[in-house]
């Protein structure tokens, strides 16, 4: 069983991995634009771009077909467009 001590440790341990960043209104309004599902995480939607960014780098074709199946999950989820 662990005990308090224990867990507050490992509660930092965890914090240590995160940041935080300021963003502009506009641009959170944007990733939230780009939310396939109510509790999609930023840190979620984020790593999504930087794979279709580097995706388009190679496959252009490819990274259209993922934004599109973005556009097909906001609309299955209920989120507009």
């Amino acid at each position: 069983m662990a005990t308090a001590k224990s867990q507050g440790k490992k509660r930092q341990k965890k914090e240590k991995n995160v940041t935080t960043i300021k963003l502009n209104r506009e641009t959170k309004s944007r990733l939230d634009n780009i939310r396939t599902y109510p509790k999609e995480s930023y840190e979620e939607i984020i790593k999504k771009i930087l794979g279709i960014l580097n995706v388009c780098k190679m496959n252009p074709g490819l990274a259209r077909a993922k934004l599109s199946e973005i556009d097909r999950q906001r609309e299955i989820n209920g989120l507009p467009r």
